[in-house]
This record gives C-alpha cells, structure tokens and sequence, in this order.
C-alpha cells in the first residue's frame, strides 16, 4: 500500500516551533524546566524543542533536555518484541521542575503510562507535561497531551511512520494502510 505523506519537514519545524512557544507560554518562561524525550525519536524532537526555546529567549540559561527510556517499565513486554533498551540521561534532578515529556506519536498512551513510571524512579516534579508530535487517537489509557503538533485521526489498521533527518535521512510523517 501506498504511503501519504502528511507533514513535510517545513510542517514539522513550524509544528516544533509552535510546540516550544506553547512550553514557554505554559511554564511562563524557560525555568525549572526539564526536557525528556522518548527513544528514538522523541529525544531528537526533544533536543529541537530545547534548541528553539534558546532561540526564543537567547538571555535565559539552557534547558535541561536528557533521555527516559521507557523499555523495562512497559506492561506488554511478555506480549510484545521490544527494541533494545536506550540509555537514560536525566539531567540533574526532576524534584520540584517541570517535566516536559517528548515523544514522536501518542497512540493508546502505554508509552506514556510507561514513562510515567521510569519518570517516578528519578524523583517528584512538580509537574508533568506531554508533547507530541503527532497525536492519531485511540487512547486506551486516560491520557492527553498538552502540546499536539497534528492530531491526524486514523483508523487503528493504519500506520503513522514519523521520519527524522538525523536518524532516517529524510524528513516527513506518512500514514499507511487502512482501508483504500
């Protein structure tokens, strides 16, 4: 089946860029702020979206951005094939910060429960917040991001394949699949 593409690399920058304006304006600036992304492609959208909020406040110290892998704290590892587990990066400490966690696609929300749970190991923020580049529905957990660079509803036989330059060589988001 064919591919079609949905976001172009144009759209991802300005969906990042929109999703870093949304941090800053929801955390009322760059402080006490931890940027997490989810192997492997969250944590590229991740150190993006760490980038883009020092472009928008050059005079403000970095944001912290790190790694969670979330492999070892998923509830279907005896159902499904994982991927190697990633190594995790939390810069400094989570206590009393604001969490941002960074992942490519939300779909039922296990990753994110998942994340939850290797983010609890790591100490008590004082808030947690969900960024996603896409968001394609079908939650089977009560969770929702707080910043959505598209929601593209699927069908659950479709596939949303997120291609980044620094991994893939390429840059672009298809869905595939589903129903002609």
């Amino acid at each position: 089946m064919m591919a079609r593409t949905v976001l172009q690399q144009a759209d991802i920058a300005r969906a990042l860029t929109r999703i870093s304006h949304e941090i800053l304006e929801s955390n009322r600036g760059p402080d006490n702020l931890v940027i997490l992304g989810i192997p492997t492609r969250g944590v590229i959208l991740a150190r993006r979206i760490a980038e883009t909020i020092a472009r928008i406040e050059p005079t403000a110290a970095p944001v912290a951005v790190g790694t969670l892998d979330v492999t070892m704290y998923r509830d279907d590892l005896s159902r499904t094939r994982t991927r190697t587990p990633a190594p995790t990066h939390v810069p400094g400490s989570v206590d009393g910060k604001t969490v941002v966690l960074v992942d490519d696609v939300l779909y039922s929300g296990r990753t994110i429960r998942s994340a939850l749970d290797a983010l609890n190991d790591h100490g008590r923020p004082s808030a947690v917040r969900l960024a996603v580049l896409v968001d394609r529905g079908h939650r089977e957990l009560p969770i929702r991001a707080d910043f959505v660079g598209k929601n593209l509803p699927t069908s659950a036989a479709e596939r949303i394949n997120v291609h980044l330059e620094d991994i893939d060589g390429d840059e672009f988001v298809s869905i595939e699949g589903g129903v002609e």
